[in-house]
C-alpha cells in the first residue's frame, strides 16, 4: 500500500463524494455502477479505500455539505465497506455494505423513474459475491457461514420492491408501463444463485410462481440475458424433478439465446441439457462434446452406441464426483435401460444375420453370454428380471416365455426409439 497524505486522502474522498452525488445528480447509471462495483478491485476503488483508512473519519467530510449529507447514511456505510474489504475483513466488510445496501433500495423506492436499475443490480451482485466471500472467511476461522443466507433474505426484500403490484400500478400510470418491474427477473436470477449454492433450491419456488403466474410481468419484456439465465436455473429445477421434457425445453431456449462468444456459459447449459438429450434418446456429436471440453460424456454417449453397460459404469465411477456436484449422477445411471435395449438390438441383429426364421427368439442365456463378455456377471432370474422391465418401459415390444426362457420379440419395430420422450412414456 503506496503512502497517501492527509491532503492527498482529502482529495481522493472529496472527489468521489462529488462523482457519486453528480451521478445521482444527473442519474447516470454507468457512472454509479462503477462506483460501487467492489468485486472488480478498480485502482480508483483501492486508492479510495487507501484515502479512508488515512483519514479515518470520513463523516466528517459528508457532514460538511448538504449535498453529501443528504446520502449520509448511504456513503457512510459503503466507506466502511470499503475499509473493510481493502483489510481483507470480509465478515466486516459484507456487515457494512448490508446496510449500505438496505439503505440504497429505500433510496431506490424513492426515485421516481428506473434511471439506477443497473446499479441496483450491481448492489445485488455485490452482495452475493461479499456473502460468498464471507462464509469463506467464516468456515476457515471455524464459525458457522451465514451470510449468504442473509444476503438471500436482502434479494427477496429488493424483489419484493420490484415486483410490488402498487408500485407497478403507479409507474403504469405515470409512464404508460412499469420499467422497474423489468428488474424483477435479474434478482431472481441472483437469488436463484444463492439457493443452488445453499442448497435450498426449494425455495426457488415461491419465486418462480411470482414470476410465471403474476400478471404484472410480461417475460417478453425482460433483457435477453435474464431470460437466458433464468431457462438454464429453472430448467436444472426440472432435471432434479426428473422433468425432462420441460427441461429439455427450458435449457434448449437457454442455448438458442445464449451469447455465441461466452463459451463458458455454454459449456455450463451444456453440462445438464446433455444428461437430458441422453435420457429421451437424443445422442449428441462426438464434435460438440470436444469443442466445449466435455469429454467427462464422452464414454456414456460411446456406451449407449454400443450398448456397453460395462463401459457406461466405468465412466459414471471415474467422473462420480463431478457428476455428484453437478446433480446429474442419477440421471446418467438410469440410462442403463437405454443401453440394455441397444445391446438386445445388437443381439437381434447378429442372431437374424445367422438364424433369420428365429432371430425374433431371443434365449436369456444368449443374453447372460454377452453380459459376461462384458464382465458383468447375471444369473437367468435377473437377465429376466431387466428384460421384463424393457417390456414394461416400452423400450422392448414382445414378451416373455418363462418356461422356456426366452424373449419373444415383435416383428414390427421390436425395438422403439423414444423420439424425444422420456422413458416409459
Amino acid at each position: 500500500m503506496a503512502y497517501v497524505s492527509m491532503g492527498e486522502a482529502h482529495r481522493r474522498i472529496t472527489e468521489y463524494l462529488n462523482r457519486f452525488c453528480g451521478a445521482v445528480s444527473y442519474q447516470d447509471s454507468p457512472m454509479l455502477c462503477r462506483l460501487l462495483s467492489f468485486s472488480s478491485n478498480s485502482p480508483s476503488l483501492l486508492s479510495l479505500a487507501d484515502a479512508l483508512n488515512v483519514f479515518q473519519d470520513a463523516s466528517i467530510l459528508i457532514r460538511q455539505s448538504d449535498k453529501f449529507s443528504e446520502y449520509g447514511e448511504i456513503l457512510a456505510h459503503l466507506f466502511r465497506s470499503l475499509q473493510s474489504y481493502r483489510f481483507g475483513n470480509l465478515v466486516e466488510a459484507y456487515l457494512a455494505f448490508e446496510k449500505f445496501a438496505n439503505a440504497f433500495v429505500q433510496e431506490f423506492r424513492n426515485w421516481e423513474s428506473a434511471w439506477a436499475l443497473e446499479a441496483l443490480y450491481v448492489v445485488c451482485y455485490e452482495i452475493r459475491i461479499l456473502a460468498e466471500k464471507a462464509d469463506k472467511e467464516l468456515t476457515s476461522n471455524g464459525k458457522s457461514p451465514e451470510k449468504l443466507k442473509a444476503a438471500g433474505s436482502l434479494l427477496m426484500k429488493v424483489f419484493g420492491v420490484l415486483a410490488d403490484p402498487y408500485l407497478v400500478f403507479f409507474f403504469f400510470k405515470l409512464y404508460g408501463k412499469g420499467p422497474k418491474r423489468v428488474g424483477a427477473l435479474y434478482v431472481t436470477c441472483q437469488l436463484f444463485k444463492t439457493y443452488f449454492k445453499l442448497g435450498t433450491v426449494n425455495l426457488c419456488r415461491s419465486v418462480i410462481r411470482s414470476i410465471e403466474t403474476a400478471r404484472i410481468f410480461d417475460y417478453e419484456e425482460f433483457p435477453r440475458r435474464d431470460k437466458v439465465t433464468y431457462m438454464y436455473y429453472t430448467g436444472r429445477l426440472e432435471v432434479f424433478n426428473e422433468n425432462f421434457p420441460a427441461a429439455d425445453t427450458k435449457l434448449s431456449y437457454a442455448l438458442q439465446h445464449c451469447n455465441p462468444k461466452r463459451e463458458r456459459n455454454i459449456r455450463m447449459i451444456l453440462k445438464y441439457l446433455i444428461p437430458v438429450k441422453l435420457s429421451l434418446g437424443i445422442i449428441p456429436k462426438d464434435e460438440l462434446l470436444q469443442k466445449y471440453n466435455l469429454h467427462e460424456y464422452m464414454n456414456v454417449v460411446q456406451a449407449l452406441r454400443k450398448g456397453d453397460l460395462r463401459l457406461l459404469r466405468h465412466a459414471l465411477q471415474e467422473h462420480e464426483d463431478r457428476f455428484l456436484r453437478s446433480g446429474v449422477y442419477l440421471v446418467l445411471e438410469k440410462l442403463e435401460l437405454q443401453v440394455y435395449q441397444r445391446l438386445m438390438k445388437k443381439i437381434y441383429i447378429i442372431q437374424k444375420l445367422s438364424d433369420p426364421a428365429r432371430a425374433h427368439q431371443l434365449k436369456l442365456e444368449v443374453i447372460a453370454k454377452a453380459l459376461r463378455w462384458l464382465e458383468i456377471d447375471m444369473d437367468l432370474d435377473e437377465v429376466e428380471c431387466i428384460m421384463t422391465i424393457l417390456i414394461y418401459k416400452n423400450l422392448v415390444k414382445g414378451y416373455l416365455a418363462h418356461k422356456s426362457k426366452v424373449v419373444v420379440l415383435s416383428k414390427q419395430d421390436p425395438f422403439p426409439k423414444l423420439n424425444g420422450k422420456p422413458v416409459g412414456s
